[in-house]
């Protein structure tokens, strides 16, 4: 990978944790993701409490979604949000859906298709996520997702599986 910055790109990130105190998880990958360098957060959703994915015996999640301005290249961003999950705790047991204490997927970056062997983009399953789709309808309703279509209208397909705003 070179050193040559790309040009500024919206990307949208989700956010998620159900160990030790998922609130404070959220919370802190947030200041960290604000704190990199070559990124700029514009926007940022409620807070959802949502089931599980996969097994069930582990807590349910908090969730969240953030919107960055960014000149970082994907991997890049990629490699930066991996290193926030093992500075808050996260250990991958290669174990999927499992509990965690911080995981930070890209969602989108910008308009782009990425069919990498460690970063798909749009992010794998976004278009049937309630705790995705839901919090990225709230900053950003108008949203077209790239090979998905209309954001709106996803949601509008989507059953909320349990998803709450929290207060």
């Amino acid at each position: 990978m070179n050193n040559i910055s790309c040009e500024l790109v919206t990307a949208y990130i989700g956010l998620g944790s159900n160990l030790e105190n998922p609130i404070t998880q959220i919370n802190s990958a947030r200041l960290a993701i604000t704190q990199l360098n070559k990124v700029e957060e514009f926007t940022f959703s409620s807070l959802y409490h949502s089931l599980p994915m996969g097994p069930q015996n582990q807590p349910d999640y908090v969730n969240a979604v953030m919107g960055i301005n960014t000149s970082l290249e994907p991997l890049t961003l990629l490699r930066c949000l991996q290193s926030i999950e093992n500075a808050q705790g996260r250990v991958r047991k290669g174990e999927r859906w499992g509990a965690r204490t911080l995981d930070l997927d890209i969602l989108l970056y910008g308009n782009s298709v990425l069919d990498l062997p460690d970063l798909k983009v749009p992010h794998i399953g976004i278009d049937e996520r309630a705790f995705v789709l839901y919090p990225l309808h709230e900053i950003a309703p108008n949203l077209l997702i790239p090979t998905k279509g209309a954001l709106a209208d996803l949601v509008s397909k989507c059953p909320l599986d349990g998803l709450k705003l929290l207060n």
